[in-house]
């Protein structure tokens, strides 16, 4: 099978174990974020199991990536080079932090809950995906 078929089957299976997992564990409802995020008021500590959760995984996806010479469909493991706190990692941590908090999503369960057909999740995803345009087009030129 082609390595670019094999790539986009891997990807999709991902992508749907992702969802599933979010839409098990409830963290669809942007709800459910909100409460994550009100420290002094209704506190829901659900996220933090989850985040947790994932944390172990991703612990575990690590050690596993470090025993490989390469991915299966690659040559090589795509992980970040750069290590410095700037400017630009400050603002876009801001910026994303308010985006989850307002919008009660972060981008893997906005997306995943499209599928839902909301309103409230549409306009999100299309400013979420303004926002990235944005950056694309104007923002990244000047870093």
């Amino acid at each position: 099978m082609n390595r670019n078929v094999c790539q986009f089957i891997a990807a999709l299976a991902s992508g749907v174990v992702f969802g599933f997992g979010l839409s098990l564990s409830g963290m669809l409802n942007p709800v459910r974020i909100q409460g994550f995020l009100d420290v002094f008021g209704a506190w829901d500590p659900s996220l933090a199991f989850v985040l947790g959760g994932a944390v172990v995984v991703a612990a575990i996806g690590v050690q596993v990536m470090k025993r490989m010479r390469h991915p299966a469909f690659d040559d090589s493991f795509h992980v970040p080079a750069g290590r410095r706190i700037d400017a630009p990692l400050v603002i876009g941590s801001i910026l994303f932090g308010l985006g989850w908090g307002i919008g009660g999503f972060c981008p893997g369960p906005a997306v995943a809950s499209l599928s839902l057909g909301l309103p409230r999740t549409i306009l999100f995803v299309v400013a979420m995906l303004g926002g990235m345009t944005f950056y694309d087009r104007v923002w990244s030129g000047r870093a």
